[in-house]
């Protein structure tokens, strides 16, 4: 029989190949399902998550005793003594052979020495536990695994307290025919695979990866070091690790499990550890399920987010930019009283008295750009290179995040739930994405750097510390949750893997318990109409949408907890609507006219919290007229440089607002419960604060120094205004990616805060000794 030989580059090309197959396959089905109900009941709105968004590493896995036993005795077990290409065996089970031992019985077995060209066999016909003792062993085979588990119930590898062992394999392996591939790594299982004990382990794959289970893959404890010509550990079935210290340097995934043909398999469970990995696709990728309790994670991948493929963003008519959302309905005329030539009338047409694109036209585009997306997806798939990767749920429930990725730092291919922890991304692209919803229950969570920062088809943030600082949009809620299923069938790519039937099991139900409509959008609904125009477009205070064009179902939820947003794109940004009922939002930009701190298509309702949002005034939104707190959004006469004071105090010298803005801006939105609708305020540019700041907004101390801009009387619970006084909503636009006229106003909330001032009466005058008092 001919012996075939092939390089690991080889067999590489062999597996992505297959793997871009793959990704064209039929996906599994899940049996996840993840609803995000939000029920109002007054002015307070509440999210509640489902059983499932709070999975535990428990619900998924159980040991028994054999993956927890560590003990042996020389009575009790057979000893095999490796010396360069023999070995010598004492007891029963095994046998040695050619340079090779083959283990035949069920039983513990002790290995100590030094093994230089060879293998351990594992073929128990019997399905018996098999127990590995590496007792200061050194193994290593040139052309195949050095520790091959080719039959027996389970495999437990004991890493014998106080012992340093090794384990790796050659660039080259020999199979017995052309039809055989197996094994493909340095330790290879064709069966259940347990890893114990408090001694260390060194894999090195040369060939291809390093720890492989074509069944379940259990690390109970132990310090493990892989180092892989391509993957690092792998358990086809599941990979779950207990506690260890774990270190892999990986050419492709880190650690994964891959059965994509059973929706209760495929999933990866963490209950804790120390993880090092720097890999050069996905650090932790999951076929399903990825679920984290906790352990302390630093993760670079693809040479981390330095090393992302540069990004831009392009507005709807080939530069500029409206950042990601859409132009309001209605722009208003410039100061020259001169609309642009491509600005829409109110019939339709545009300045030059032509019809803009239509509805039809631009769903032939889209579907083109659609497509020319699918194929570069196929085309880019195998550079994956995520931290934390989901094809279903991923959820963290706690642990310590340092994450430097070059693609998505935390991603999952329908819902992201985060409870708790300390999580620090650096992204070459979104720092926390999910297709489906993103809910974010506590912890505090760093994003310094990233392209878009939250992403997701509905968002919610419910408690916990979010900062997030990007090159697009900080928070974007965009995805017709309802065409999910849709969405998935034209996927090519991995991350699309399980799309489709997790879209089917996933519901976001929303009910409006003050209101007279209660409705619920399920993605298993494969009648549903995707179409967007059939979305129609709720009325706000604020602008948003071109003609012809509709708000879709995506939704951003902030219930409680605190984000602060630094975006060079727009601040808030959903395709859909926006809800406030708790909580404090501070936005820092965009600094250009084309993108706005807010940006929103449906509406946004405020009805709790404190919000306050401050960038340019080109695409600048307000909170809409169905609100049930107040708000005031400011547009200043030019651009104020950042680090300028902001200062909004009402008649008696309460204040309402101090805030140091981190980037330049023209226009401010605040909202707060202390704002009233017959309020009259006064805003005042500059000054200092004796106070302290946290993300810039001030509490306590005392305001003096800044000029007055203006004084006027709140006359709805939405109040625009510039120095001149009140004024209608956003008015005058220069254009795509450009700037508007004077006067262009943004949408935003509040934040309360009490106290007195003196000397406050002429637009000219200083304020000084102004009281903050947060509440």
């Amino acid at each position: 029989m001919n012996k075939k030989w092939i390089t690991g580059s080889k067999l590489w090309s062999v597996a992505m190949i297959t793997a871009m197959l793959a990704a064209c396959s039929a996906p599994a089905a899940i049996n996840s399902t993840a609803n995000a109900a939000t029920s109002t009941t007054g002015t307070t709105k509440t999210v509640s998550v489902s059983e499932q968004t709070s999975v535990k590493y428990a619900d998924l896995v159980s040991l028994d005793a054999d993956d927890t036993n560590v003990s042996w005795s020389e009575t009790d077990s057979t000893t095999i003594k490796l010396s360069g290409k023999t070995a010598t065996v004492t007891g029963s089970g095994a046998k040695a052979a050619n340079g090779s031992v083959t283990i035949s019985e069920a039983g513990t077995y002790v290995l100590s020495g030094e093994l230089t060209d060879g293998q351990i066999v594992v073929n128990v016909t019997d399905k018996g536990t098999v127990h590995l003792v590496l007792n200061g062993a050194t193994i290593h085979d040139n052309d195949s695994a050095a520790i091959y588990i080719k039959e027996a119930g389970k495999a437990v590898i004991t890493l014998q307290e106080g012992t340093e062992n090794a384990v790796s394999d050659g660039t080259t392996y020999v199979y017995a025919d052309d039809a055989t591939d197996e094994p493909d790594a340095a330790i290879f299982s064709k069966a259940d695979l347990t890893f114990n004990g408090t001694g260390k382990l060194n894999v090195t794959g040369n060939y291809n990866e390093g720890i492989t289970s074509k069944d379940d893959l259990i690390i109970v404890s132990g310090t493990i070091n892989v180092k892989a010509a391509d993957d690092g550990i792998k358990g086809k079935d599941m990979l779950a690790v207990q506690e260890g210290t774990i270190t892999v340097d990986a050419e492709g995934d880190g650690m994964k499990s891959t059965n994509d043909t059973d929706a209760e398999k495929g999933f990866v469970a963490i209950a804790g550890g120390t993880f090092d990995i720097l890999s050069g696709n996905d650090g932790i990728q999951a076929e399903t399920a990825l679920v984290a309790d906790g352990g302390t994670f630093n993760i670079v991948t693809g040479g981390g987010s330095a090393n992302a493929p540069a990004k831009a963003e392009e507005g709807p008519f080939g530069g500029g930019g409206w950042g990601g959302g859409t132009p309001p309905t209605d722009m208003g005329t410039p100061p020259d009283g001169e609309p642009p030539a491509d600005m829409p009338a109110a019939d339709g047409t545009n300045a030059a008295g032509t019809a803009p694109t239509s509805s039809a036209e631009k769903a032939s585009t889209n579907a083109s750009d659609a497509d020319a997306a699918a194929t570069t997806t196929t085309e880019t798939e195998s550079t994956s290179a995520k931290a934390l990767k989901a094809g279903t749920d991923l959820t963290v429930n706690g642990g310590t995040y340092t994450i430097d990725s070059m693609d998505d730092s935390l991603h999952s291919n329908s819902n992201v739930t985060i409870n708790d922890g300390k999580i620090s991304l650096e992204s070459g692209d979104d720092g926390i994405h999910a297709d489906l919803a993103l809910t974010i229950n506590g912890g505090t969570i760093v994003i310094a750097k990233s392209y878009e920062g939250l992403e997701g088809a509905s968002i919610t943030l419910n408690d916990g510390d979010v900062d997030v600082t990007s090159s697009d949009d900080g928070v974007n809620a965009s995805g017709d949750i309802t065409a999910a299923t849709a969405d998935a069938e034209a996927a090519t790519g991995e991350d699309s893997t399980q799309a489709a039937d997790t879209a089917a099991a996933s519901n976001i139900s929303v009910t409006e318990t003050t209101g007279t409509t209660s409705t619920t959008a399920d993605t298993d609904q494969a009648d549903q109409s995707t179409d967007a125009n059939t979305n129609t477009r709720p009325q706000g205070g604020a602008p948003g949408g071109m003609p012809g064009e509709s708000a879709g179902n995506s939704e951003l939820h902030i219930n409680g907890g605190s984000l602060t947003v630094n975006a060079d794109g727009d601040g808030l940004d959903s395709n859909g609507s926006i809800y406030m009922t708790g909580g404090t939002v501070i936005v820092n930009g965009p600094t250009d006219n084309g993108n706005g701190p807010l940006d929103y298509d449906g509406t946004f309702e405020m009805s709790g919290g404190y919000l306050v949002a401050a960038g340019s005034s080109g695409m600048a939104q307000g909170t809409s007229d169905s609100s049930t707190q107040n708000a005031i959004v400011m547009t200043f006469p030019e651009t104020q440089k950042a680090g300028t004071l902001v200062h909004v105090q009402d008649s008696d010298g309460n204040n309402i607002l101090t805030f140091a803005p981190a980037k330049d801006y023209q226009s401010v939105v605040v909202s707060s419960p202390d704002l009233k609708e017959d309020g009259s305020y006064e805003i005042y540019s500059g000054g200092t604060s004796t106070g302290t700041a946290t993300d810039g907004l001030y509490t306590d101390g005392t305001y003096s120094g800044g000029t007055k801009v203006v004084a006027f009387q709140s006359t709805s619970n939405v109040t625009w205004v510039n120095e001149s006084g009140v004024t209608t909503a956003n008015t005058g636009m220069g254009g795509p990616g450009g700037g508007r006229g004077q006067g262009g106003f943004g949408g935003g909330r509040n934040r309360t805060e009490s106290g007195t001032t003196t000397d406050s009466t002429s637009t000219s005058t200083n304020a000084t000794d102004s009281t903050n008092s947060a509440k």
